[in-house]
């Protein structure tokens, strides 16, 4: 029988030949990563065990992402305890105002992840990295600081569904639009436990921030991880970004799915999540009503590159946000931040009307920067749209792509840019 992707990257991290669904393993890390909500949790865990020293100072990420810059005494605290513990252990890649990002944008960005590689972060969100070809998933900070201790971690090897995309997608149809389709056809609990295994000649069409944005929201369909096979644009953007070295896995060609779909990219839509799971997904020709919005987030670990951006502004460009409506845009790194001035797109989001903040997920999942009252909507591109994710319990949140948040944003009703004639 053989090995899925995944369980070829499990396997060689845990010093076996073969693993099968199922196994229990211990597999050595190579990254551990924790934010300013996450990582304190974890720290205190650690000072009760025994071990007084971290695995390796250069294989622990500390990202200061959620509540940065402070937003309050408690968030000071947390970071200061984070700060306290770098400092103390000398820890290389720790983030923090100035040159912070959000955790998921930023890794990849820096050259800390890259194909092969075994990771770990107290943030759901980790799956991200399954973009660049490497095994990627949240843990709680119990085993954050157990990882962080002894640079192994316990795993099940998890079963795989794959998913076969073909075809081109048409011009504002995005990454964003292919996850939401998946996770509206196979539900938020479809892929429990399972990796999400991505193959076929359509992920040549898709962009490297198409693919970390899917592999982004495996988690909202309950994968262990999402992965993408090692290509050309992977290798490209592994060479332009790290110096690290990498290794690429390929499935054998009779491992085994406990499902296969196949996706033809060309002819799916503009595609949202409607409260209040990301799994209640119309297309934008199916929804017959005018969706009324107050609000309109574009970034988060999801979608707030640079490609995020340039999609938003070229729709913005020339246009007003609609007034009452607040639009905010977050670009999710410094880097990000500063590419986007240098290309003109924050002067375009100023004279359109938004509000462009620094990198941090404040709104997502409602810290600040963005928090909505009783019975107000927000179109987001962020990933999660529970009741109360983004402030009150009786606001609502819509799910959605950068092109379909900016035309929003513009129209104040949820709409696709062709109904501005784009």
């Amino acid at each position: 029988m053989g090995m899925t992707m995944t369980q070829k990257i499990l396997a060689a991290h845990a010093g076996l030949d073969h693993v099968e669904a199922g196994q229990l393993i211990e597999a050595d890390l190579d990254l551990v990563l924790g934010n300013d909500i996450t990582s304190p949790v974890a720290i205190h865990e650690m000072d009760k065990m025994t071990v007084k020293e971290v695995f390796d100072k250069d294989k622990i990420a500390l990202v200061m992402d959620h509540f940065i810059p402070n937003k309050d005494i408690k968030s000071a605290e947390h970071c200061k305890c984070v700060r306290e513990f770098a400092c103390r252990h000398d820890i290389t890649n720790y983030f923090d105002v100035g040159e912070m990002g959000i955790e998921h944008a930023l890794l990849p960005e820096k050259g800390l992840t890259v194909a092969g590689d075994v990771i770990i972060g107290a943030d759901s969100h980790t799956c991200t990295y399954g973009a660049l070809g490497a095994f990627s998933t949240g843990v709680g900070s119990t085993d954050m600081a157990a990882g962080m201790a002894t640079g192994k971690a316990w795993f099940k090897v998890p079963s795989a569904i794959k998913f076969n995309l073909v075809g081109k997608p048409s011009k504002w149809v995005s990454g964003k639009d292919v996850i939401l389709h998946i996770i509206g056809m196979i539900g938020v609990d479809g892929a429990l436990y399972k990796s999400m295994e991505f193959v076929g000649e359509g992920i040549a069409h898709l962009s490297m921030d198409d693919r970390f944005t899917i592999a982004n929201m495996a988690i909202e369909a309950g994968g262990k991880n999402g992965i993408f096979p090692v290509d050309d644009k992977a290798i490209a953007y592994m060479k332009e970004h790290s110096k690290r070295e990498f290794k690429i896995y390929e499935a054998d060609e009779d491992a085994v799915y406990d499902e296969e779909y196949t996706i033809d990219l060309s002819e799916l839509k503009p595609t949202i999540a409607f409260p209040h799971l990301p799994e209640n997904t119309k297309t934008i020709d199916e929804i017959t009503e005018d969706v009324k919005i107050d609000q309109s987030v574009i970034g988060s670990c999801t979608n707030g590159r640079i490609e995020d951006l340039r999609i938003a502004a070229e729709i913005l460009k020339g246009r007003k946000v609609k007034k009452g409506i607040r639009c905010i845009v977050i670009p999710a790194t410094q880097a990000i931040y500063l590419q986007a001035l240098k290309e003109g797109l924050l002067e375009i989001f100023i004279e359109a009307g938004a509000v462009v903040s620094t990198p941090t997920c404040g709104p997502c999942l409602g810290g600040y920067m963005g928090i909505l009252a009783e019975e107000e909507r927000c179109i987001s591109t962020t990933n999660r749209n529970f009741v109360g994710r983004m402030g009150h319990v009786d606001s609502e949140v819509y799910l959605a792509s950068p092109a379909v948040a900016a035309a929003s944003a513009v129209t104040g009703k949820i709409s696709a840019p062709a109904e501005l004639g784009l």
